[in-house]
């Protein structure tokens, strides 16, 4: 790993905000540390508010352990190193990494993409048409980073990866030679100004939908919180090798598409289905194995082929399109052939087959939106029954337990209710908010939906009750790789899982069920 060190005064000569004091000693700084307990000797430690803990509480342990200075809102006690006081710690740490490292950012071609769902294929397909295309190019997504030949997990649950950790993977793709990266940019990290100090030169949206509202208290601020990508397009300083600022706007989405066109200063297009969007899809055809359709501009018309499946797919793609063309230069015919080369993206939409003779997929649908859109893409996929495994988390957007339910039950012949990261909720308590969706909308307990408090034991159930033709789909997990009860997270894999339970049915050899702490209580009802 590569190792910066800089001079304190060094991190805040270009910060934009107000510290004290100002005239600060020339201490060496070995790294930046947002956990006491991860701090190494000549750390900068940054303390910040969290939701259940208050990094300021944890201002000595850091200095013990070798802080050679502490950035934060406030300090108890007299400290034996230099203190700087800020307004907003969350803000700070951005300007500090991205000053640490170099302002990075600014050596890259930096593609924002944001949405409520899909960030993570339009992403992927980004990814795609830049390598397609020559281009050397890294991505942080909510799975994992890409840095050159390497691949970094960015965490349990998907979120923007910290501020810190963003420069640094910034700085390495630079050390690399990357020239592009696609950063998918979570409402999140928006909000808690983690990319503030990417430097982004494109921002791209998918949809802004219902999602996060414990969060973020309202629809309108949720949406404000995506919006500052596109605000951020306009404080990108100039940059060596060309200052590009494009926003990409999802014309069908008229929820965001009126609010994102007005706060946005910088170049727009917009994308979708609707007839009036600047790039928009044509002759479209679905089939189990993918899409097929034109995308066609006033410059272009090109079709386009791919294996990912749906509608909504469609859309993605058109984004990606809009921001390879018409943002970076890419012909249509390589950016349709980048699209073609991508054959799947882990956990969403992802085919799991044993050998059945129905289909079973997971996918990481986990918002009422997503759950509708990939129902209704599944319908387009067999003329036979569909059957969905799905829960809602806990400490999350209560409301959307019953919407989640309410679709299920329009859509899905069968629905199974079950355990999605409970955390210290009470999952029977989540159960039953989630039946009382589902029977609002005349679902039967026992007949259209069941509760199976158990995820292992109801994707078991899901496939035992498929018939030839039948669709079986695990939602809301996708390529997570844990579920947490309480506050401890168990190794748990929906794709995993599946093979496990196909495994049982088929009498064939594959993965044992993971565990999960309701195996210790399974019931149907």
């Amino acid at each position: 790993m590569i190792t910066y060190t800089n001079k304190l005064t060094k991190l805040f000569e270009k910060f934009p905000f107000f510290y004290s004091p100002y005239v600060l000693p020339d201490v060496h700084i070995t790294g930046i540390a947002i956990d006491s307990r991860k701090v190494l000797p000549g750390n900068l430690f940054v303390a910040m508010r969290g939701h259940t803990t208050d990094g300021h509480k944890y201002i000595k342990n850091a200095v013990d352990k070798g802080a050679a200075a502490v950035v934060g809102e406030y300090a108890s006690d007299e400290l034996s190193v230099p203190f700087i006081k800020v307004e907003n710690s969350r803000q700070a740490l951005t300007h500090l990494a991205a000053a640490f490292y170099g302002y990075p950012g600014n050596n890259l071609t930096v593609i924002g993409v944001t949405g409520t769902d899909g960030k993570t294929t339009t992403s992927h397909l980004i990814y795609n048409i830049l390598l397609e295309a020559g281009h050397k190019v890294g991505m942080i997504s909510t799975v994992n980073a890409i840095i050159g030949d390497e691949i970094i997990d960015t965490g349990f649950h998907v979120t923007t990866p910290d501020a810190h950790d963003v420069q640094l993977y910034l700085a390495r793709m630079v050390d690399k030679g990357v020239k592009y990266v696609v950063l998918e940019t979570t409402s999140h990290g928006l909000a808690q100004y983690r990319t503030d100090a990417a430097e982004y030169d494109i921002g791209v949206v998918t949809n802004i939908t219902h999602e996060h509202l414990d969060e973020h208290g309202s629809y309108e601020n949720y949406r404000a919180a995506k919006g500052r990508l596109f605000t951020l397009l306009s404080e990108t300083p100039s940059k060596p090798h060309g200052n590009i600022r494009l926003g990409v706007l999802n014309y069908d989405d008229t929820l965001s598409y009126e609010y994102l066109h007005q706060i946005t200063s910088t170049a727009q297009i917009s994308y979708g289905l609707d007839p009036k969007a600047d790039i928009r899809a044509e002759k479209i055809i679905f089939s189990p194995n993918g899409i097929t359709f034109h995308a066609i501009s006033k410059d272009f018309n090109v079709q386009v082929k791919s294996t990912l499946v749906g509608n909504y797919n469609v859309c993605n793609c058109l984004a990606a399109i809009s921001a390879t063309v018409n943002g970076i230069g890419i012909s249509p015919e390589i950016a349709a052939r980048g699209i073609s080369n991508l054959v799947g993206i882990p956990g969403r939409m992802e085919r799991i087959n044993m050998g059945q003779n129905f289909t079973a997929i997971v996918d990481f649908a986990h918002t009422p939106n997503a759950l509708k859109v990939t129902l209704e893409t599944a319908r387009k996929m067999t003329n036979k029954r569909v059957i969905v495994v799905f829960g809602s988390a806990g400490l999350r957007d209560k409301a959307k337990r019953r919407m989640m339910s309410e679709v299920a039950v329009d859509l899905a012949d069968v629905s199974i209710l079950t355990a999605e990261d409970p955390r210290t909720e009470s999952l029977n308590e989540i159960l039953a908010e989630m039946a009382a969706g589902a029977e609002s909308r005349g679902g039967v307990k026992g007949q259209s939906f069941y509760i199976i408090r158990d995820r292992g034991e109801a994707i078991r159930f899901a496939v035992k009750l498929a018939q030839e033709g039948d669709i079986v789909l695990a939602c809301g997990k996708g390529h997570e790789q844990s579920m947490c009860f309480g506050i401890t997270e168990y190794l748990w894999d929906d794709r995993v899982a599946m093979r496990a339970a196909l495994s049982d049915l088929l009498r064939v050899p594959g993965p044992s069920m993971p565990y999960l702490p309701t195996q210790d209580g399974i019931y149907v009802d």
